[in-house]
């Protein structure tokens, strides 16, 4: 896809708190989409670090995230499924430092996306190395709420569990393509 025809194609971050579906869905987004996503860079830049993360790591993983999306928006089909995005670093930033980097919030500035999904915390919980507040979800979840409403942007908020949530996902796309409701089949 050359640098014109990128404009064409829609934006969609799933964010929210961790343990909440937001890599499942991208996964299954960009599968019924036919189209590519974005993994959580974080994911992999913390996985190679043989010491904790602190706060400076955050700007790098900002910035690898946006490279990714460059990296994979030009081999998007139309839609481009974002697993996070820099509201995820700055609301983890601000929890865990009380503040996020001048750098980060620049980054947000100059983002933008079409929509944005912002999965719920009715999902169980799954233990993972690098989850760290299973008691916080719902303070989080109002934070990341709260956020996109200041915002002004389009969010929907994605609750359930599978085929409600798939399908809920499913349909707020429809109607930002301004397209008839898809059906979803369970996979």
């Amino acid at each position: 896809m050359d640098t014109e025809n990128r404009s064409e194609v829609k934006t969609i971050a799933i964010v929210g708190p961790e343990c909440t579906g937001k890599s499942d869905l991208a996964r299954f987004l960009a599968q019924y989409y036919q189209t590519v996503w974005v993994p959580e860079f974080a994911r992999s830049y913390i996985d190679t670090l043989n010491r904790p993360y602190e706060k400076q790591d955050l700007v790098a993983i900002a910035k690898g995230q946006i490279k990714a999306e460059e990296e994979l928006i030009v081999k998007a089909n139309r839609l481009l499924f974002c697993d996070t995005n820099l509201l995820v670093i700055k609301i983890w930033s601000e929890f865990k430092y009380g503040e996020c980097d001048p750098e980060i919030l620049k980054g947000i500035r100059s983002r933008k996306y079409d929509l944005h999904l912002l999965t719920s915390v009715d999902v169980p919980w799954v233990e993972d190395p690098q989850r760290e507040h299973p008691d916080k979800r719902e303070f989080l979840y109002g934070l990341y709420k709260t956020d996109l409403i200041k915002s002004n942007v389009n969010f929907v908020e994605i609750r359930g569990l599978g085929e409600l949530r798939r399908k809920t996902a499913v349909h707020a796309i429809a109607k930002m393509l301004k397209e008839p409701r898809s059906h979803v089949s369970k996979s």
